[in-house]
């Protein structure tokens, strides 16, 4: 992701990481789901990388990056809690 400063990253990922905690209904508080989107953008971005797809879009694309990688963090922190 080029073009999304580290402020923004943070920003951006908290945004999205705190959407996917509502989407998901995950009661892990604000401050982790803020995490959760910041690492699930990374997670994301990384996984598409590794399939040759690019997410264009500058702050738009790390948002839907950072929501979709935050989804799948939650999902499987529920899977390993069971």
């Amino acid at each position: 992701m080029e073009g999304v400063g580290w402020i923004s990253a943070i920003i951006i990922g908290g945004l999205a990481g705190w959407l996917a905690g509502k989407l998901m209904e995950a009661r892990y508080g604000v401050l982790l789901n803020i995490v959760l989107g910041i690492v699930g953008s990374v997670v994301a971005t990384a996984i598409l990388a590794q399939f040759h797809i690019e997410v264009a879009g500058g702050r738009f694309g790390y948002f839907v990056t950072g929501f979709v990688g935050a989804c799948l963090l939650i999902f499987f922190a529920r899977l390993v809690r069971r």
